[in-house]
């Protein structure tokens, strides 16, 4: 009998981390806040196309992952965003410099606490670094950090925010029904 509830155990502290991470639900508040200010913290977004084509691929096969793996890529595409914007030189751009370090502080928040819903020992996905070394080095690399290259930063980490938020729903979807089997149910009046 003691080996089920080791097997009970591990499960638990396997499943929890994932499944009942209290901030999942708060993610949608805060990424929605992050796309607001990204819009809103330059002009237009521009037409221009990126040099280096959306990852929509990676974002289809992580879709069938599990909901740890997704996790993890959502943290790391973050701390990734965030790490775009550390560039040394943002001297180009007209952005609205408040709004710009709200929007790093959103993006970090979400980074941190995302951190406590995922072991820390998961890699990077390859590919998506992969991806955004290659999105620095072929716009803000090449063009020695150009407004326009700012630009197309800008408009990218839109798209992405918006696909993590696609990977997000069902999670907290998911993460909302088990909490709802979870507690009693309240007898209506």
């Amino acid at each position: 009998m003691s080996s089920w509830r080791v097997l009970f155990l591990v499960l638990c502290s396997v499943l929890t981390p994932a499944l009942c991470c209290n901030w999942i639900k708060h993610f949608g508040h805060l990424n929605g806040e992050s796309l607001k200010l990204i819009k809103d913290m330059g002009g237009p977004l521009t037409e221009e196309q990126s040099p280096v084509p959306f990852p929509y691929r990676l974002y289809t096969r992580i879709q069938k992952e599990e909901v740890q793996s997704q996790l993890v890529f959502i943290r790391d595409s973050l701390k990734m965003i965030s790490d775009l914007y550390s560039h040394d030189n943002l001297t180009p751009v007209t952005w609205d410099k408040v709004k710009l370090e709200h929007f790093l502080s959103s993006i970090h928040r979400q980074t941190v606490e995302l951190n406590r819903c995922v072991p820390p020992s998961k890699r990077v996905n390859r590919k998506l670094r992969n991806y955004y070394r290659r999105l620095t080095r072929c716009t803000l690399d090449r063009t020695c950090c150009s407004a326009a290259s700012w630009e197309l930063i800008r408009k990218e980490t839109k798209q992405h925010l918006g696909h993590l938020d696609l990977l997000m729903n069902p999670i907290k979807a998911n993460d909302a029904a088990s909490r709802g089997r979870s507690t009693p149910s309240q007898p209506i009046n």
